[in-house]
This record gives C-alpha cells, structure tokens and sequence, in this order.
C-alpha cells in the first residue's frame, strides 16, 4: 500500500509544530465524469483524530469542502521532544489511514 500520510512534528519552544499531508482524492459527489457524463462518487475523509502519547489531542469532522490532498497543521502545547503524535483518518466509504510520528 503507498503511503497515505507524510507527517512532520518538530518543537517550537514549549509548544509542538504538527505538519500533516493525506493523501486522498476528496471527491465532491457534484462533479461529472467527462466520459460518462454520470456523477462521481463522493469519496471524501470524513474524521481526522490526532494523539499525543495515546491522549486526543485534535478531533475534526471534515465534509466535501476540503480539497484534494489536503494539508494540516496544528500546534500542541505541553509536549516534549521524542513525545509520540499519531493521526487516523476515516473516509465515507469506510477507509482508514494513519501515520504517526515522534516530535524531533
């Protein structure tokens, strides 16, 4: 399976810096297939959870307005370095991703 996630956590003075690209198509349902001219599917991640050594730290619920490949970033307060951060997301047909990385 490719890798669905790059993830990158680095400490910014007491506060940890978390990068996140998913790799993920983030289909509408509203756009037609040029070929066919029926609609696609909506495909689109529909929860996204971030932890700090097993603790939820970030916990969003996204629909279709998000782009294709969508990128996050958000900051942790109270971490340290070589703290645990681990990403799950959960797309509408079911689908799981999950990275995780250590805070360099």
């Amino acid at each position: 399976m490719p890798e669905t996630m790059k993830m990158r956590a680095t400490m910014q003075g007491d506060i940890a810096d978390v990068k996140v690209l998913i790799q993920h198509i983030m289909e509408t349902g509203l756009r037609k297939d040029a070929k066919t001219d029926k609609l696609i599917p909506a495909h689109f991640i529909n929860q996204v959870v971030a932890t700090l050594n097993g603790k939820t730290v970030l916990d969003a619920q996204w629909g279709v307005g998000i782009s294709r490949n969508p990128f996050i970033e958000f900051k942790v307060k109270g971490a340290k370095t070589g703290d645990k951060v681990a990403v799950a997301a959960v797309d509408n047909l079911g689908t799981k991703f999950d990275g995780e990385v250590v805070i360099a």
